[in-house]
């Protein structure tokens, strides 16, 4: 795997490369300081995680972010901040970031890397827990696009919630087994994966 590191602090991405490259798999093949030098080393280097941070000077790893994914809607970009900020999180999400993960957490580093090379999306605890607090009414007219039932809605919205099949089925007078039933149902509709990636998915869309 080839990864290019983007971070304004020198100290920072040199010790990056030292616990990414002691994998024996993983290959750091550049490292930049600014939005400016992502986009130009990730067009150099066609790396298979850009691994960036978010405040840079010159131009912004969200900025960045946003020239790449509009060029390679394919890429895949990993955010690692110190930033738990709620409108960085929405950016991100919206952007179509492959993950966004915090620099204290360096355990999930290398985790988070093989599992964005792989076509998950990676968004640490302390993101995932901020989610349902960020949601707004559910848009109804936008999620018509999506080919959504409004019980298909309203099931999805308690989903980004964080309640648990219990609590939907609860809510809904629905039956724990037609609850797990419809939300498989959704989740190969929509081509997701899990519950948080469904969560995602309504705040990117919806929200």
């Amino acid at each position: 795997m080839k990864i290019l590191i983007v971070d304004d602090d020198r100290l920072v991405c040199a010790s990056l490369k030292t616990i990414i490259e002691a994998q024996g798999d993983i290959e750091v093949i550049g490292m930049g300081h600014n939005g400016e030098e992502a986009i130009a080393l990730y067009h150099q280097l066609k790396p298979d995680v850009l691994l960036m941070d978010i405040r840079m000077e010159v131009m912004t790893g969200l900025e960045a972010a946003a020239v790449i994914l509009d060029a390679d809607k394919a890429a895949r970009i990993l955010f690692l901040t110190t930033f738990l900020d709620d409108e960085y999180i929405i950016k991100a999400l919206k952007l179509g970031a492959k993950g966004y993960i915090i620099k204290q957490n360096f355990e999930s580093i290398v985790p988070s890397l093989r599992a964005v090379q792989i076509g998950q999306s990676v968004f640490g605890q302390d993101i995932v827990t901020k989610i349902p607090g960020l949601l707004n009414q559910l848009d109804h007219r936008e999620a018509n696009s999506f080919d959504l039932s409004d019980k298909e809605l309203e099931l999805i919205d308690r989903v980004a919630q964080g309640l648990s099949n219990r609590e939907i089925a609860s809510s809904l007078y629905l039956s724990e087994g037609t609850v797990r039933n419809r939300i498989s149902v959704i989740l190969e509709k929509l081509n997701l994966r899990d519950r948080t990636q469904l969560a995602i998915f309504y705040y990117k869309n919806m929200a």
